[in-house]
């Protein structure tokens, strides 16, 4: 992805660099949305009703517990965001300077979404499904009594009722849904930005932007169910994915699996405009002349 050798991915350090720094801006420019999605996939506590709509979740957790609510739980994804797509980018750029094609610098279009797959997989393992855990927890621990004091504090509780497991309680869900979701975002973006090189298209921020975010419109649609699987099973009670599966089923059908699709869709059209412009600043910022 990188402009300095044209076709060719920057070296793993740039890669890992750039994408840890595109994924922390990204995940605290955006994380209200993801608070408000999150909270609407999640079940209710009765005698707490709060409006399906993520707009006026928003609207409502800011009357009732103010601003800084919206970011219950933030510092859980920035630093997985930081570790996720450090991982994602990296992984992505290694494989595909090892499978592009030699003349041409690029990857066939099958190639793209496999390397994104890949690239999902180790992301999932080693950073996504525990950071998510947390900032499923703290989201849901927001509704009621407040169990979890800090993100530290609901590590330490979650390992002494769970063991190390429960910071994995949702792996299945959260590997579909990354896997699914880098192979479309990170594999649909290297497309598009191949087809425009090849066609002699500019490539700057606005156009990195739009890029972004078709891919990401692209995502949402398309992995919206394994993301809500993965937000049923990583809330406070743990659950596996097979009872997320049914208990979604039960109270919202098949359209269930689509809950929270308005807010998600209207973080990730934004995150992966603001992911790929900071990523391909970063990759010129850090690039050795």
């Amino acid at each position: 992805m990188s402009e300095s050798k044209p076709g060719q991915a920057p070296p793993p350090v740039v890669s890992f660099v750039a994408g840890g720094i595109a994924g922390g801006v990204e995940a605290f420019i955006t994380y209200p949305f993801e608070y408000a999605k999150t909270r609407a996939q999640l079940k209710l506590n009765a005698g707490q009703p709060l409006p399906r709509n993520p707009y006026l979740i928003v609207s409502d957790t800011i009357k009732r517990e103010g601003g800084r609510a919206l970011y219950k739980g933030c510092s859980a994804l920035i630093v997985g965001s930081i570790a996720k797509d450090a991982v994602r980018f990296v992984s992505f750029d290694t494989i595909k300077n090892t499978f592009n094609d030699k003349d041409t610098g690029r990857l066939s279009p099958a190639r793209s979404l496999l390397a994104g797959m890949s690239a999902g997989i180790t992301a999932s393992v080693f950073a996504v499904t525990p950071t998510e855990r947390i900032k499923t927890a703290l989201i849901d621990d927001a509704k009621g009594d407040r169990k979890f004091k800090s993100s530290w504090n609901a590590i330490g509780s979650i390992i002494r009722d769970d063991g190390l497991k429960g910071m994995y309680r949702g792996l299945t869900g959260t590997t579909l849904k990354t896997a699914s979701t880098t192979s479309l975002r990170l594999g649909s973006y290297s497309i598009i930005k191949d087809t425009e090189k090849a066609n002699n298209i500019p490539q700057n921020s606005a156009v990195s932007f739009a890029n972004g975010a078709f891919a990401g419109l692209v995502t949402t649609i398309a992995t919206q169910p394994f993301d809500t699987i993965k937000t049923r099973s990583q809330c406070v009670k743990a659950t596996t994915t097979r009872e997320a599966f049914q208990g979604i089923l039960q109270d919202g059908g098949v359209l269930g699996f689509w809950t929270g699709t308005v807010m998600r869709l209207s973080r990730t059209v934004v995150s992966g405009g603001i992911l790929f412009v900071v990523y391909e600043l970063a990759v010129q910022v850090i690039t050795p002349a």
